[in-house]
């Protein structure tokens, strides 16, 4: 796999310090069921790599001290983990809200056949990834019958009550097949909802816009396609400015299977750590002491995905830029 940091590294991103921390986004490990083309994670079956309990205590522990409201749960498929269950358990018990990034096919896996109903119990937001409503597309981009699997999922969380507009959350991710933006979110979600709804009577709450980040496994086919360059000029020719003042890392703090501390999950497929004082490997156990807030965040190239067009985060497009869409008409 091509290396994409050398290319990154050298930048003219516009410097950011950490605000207060809001939440804690946790990859509980690289393990996964599938292995998707556009993952930036590099998950898949053959990855050993999973927080052991020490780490996720001092996790909870964490989330306790600080006063973390959202603890977001990823991986790989986070529901792989052995701790998975206690963790969500634990934080929804001190009502910690709690994000289950889930690939939808894993409820089908043998051993989960209980998670949909757990996640309902528990009232976990489920944040599904769904990168499009047609069979082929989905295949094609996340393996054979993967369409079908998760359409089953889907109809297993909507008859426990999710994405019917109640408590139970279910958002859904799309993100482009290739190297180019995502389409304007609101647009894109109306499309969602009627061909779920009217194909296969499936609900849901919110559509998260994503696009597709220039590292790992996606930037890696990029490269050796030799459309690395373009892809790139296009994140930076759609930079955005006032995407700045909403982008995800400015709230939130990665941090990975050994507890190793990033500004956010892509910096962390790249190796590069957060900054916190007096410590060159920052640990989420140095949060019990340590404040993250007014840190400045380490920045390369990828940044410009995150900031360009109607921005992008683990929330989907960014509130900036949905504003500015909705003024001036555009899609």
């Amino acid at each position: 796999m091509h290396p994409t940091l050398p290319l990154l590294a050298r930048t003219d991103f516009p410097p950011i310090r950490r605000l207060r921390l809001d939440t804690l986004q946790v990859n509980l490990g690289y393990k996964c069921n599938q292995s998707c083309l556009h993952c930036h994670v590099n998950a898949g079956p053959n990855r050993t790599e999973m927080m052991d309990a020490e780490t996720a205590a001092i996790v909870l522990e964490v989330v306790r001290r600080r006063g973390v409201k959202t603890l977001d749960l990823t991986g790989g498929a986070p529901e792989l983990s052995p701790h998975f269950r206690a963790l969500v358990r634990q934080a929804r018990a001190n009502g910690v809200k709690v994000i289950d990034r889930c690939n939808l096919t894993i409820l089908s896996e043998p051993g989960q056949e209980d998670l949909a109903a757990f996640l309902a119990e528990q009232g976990v937001e489920v944040v599904a990834s769904l990168p499009c409503y047609s069979a082929a597309n989905v295949d094609r981009q996340r393996g054979d019958g993967v369409f079908e699997r998760s359409i089953d999922g889907l109809r297993a969380l909507n008859a426990l009550g999710y994405g019917q507009g109640g408590a139970l959350v279910l958002n859904l991710v799309y993100n482009p097949q290739g190297p180019s933006l995502p389409p304007a979110q609101g647009p894109l979600q109306a499309d969602y909802k009627r061909e779920l709804l009217t194909h296969f009577g499936i609900r849901f709450d919110h559509l998260f816009a994503l696009t597709n980040m220039p590292i790992q496994r996606f930037g890696s086919t990029l490269v050796s396609k030799g459309t690395f360059a373009g892809y790139m000029k296009l994140l930076r020719e759609a930079y955005r400015e006032e995407n700045l003042e909403a982008v995800m890392c400015r709230t939130l703090v990665s941090v990975d299977w050994q507890g190793d501390l990033y500004d956010c999950d892509f910096n962390q497929m790249l190796g590069l750590r957060a900054r916190l004082p007096e410590t060159s490997r920052p640990h989420v156990r140095d949060l019990l002491v340590a404040d993250a807030a007014g840190v400045p965040i380490r920045i390369a190239d990828h940044c410009y995905g995150c900031t360009a067009g109607q921005g992008s985060s683990c929330g989907g497009a960014l509130e900036s830029d949905a504003v500015v869409h909705a003024a001036s008409g555009t899609a």
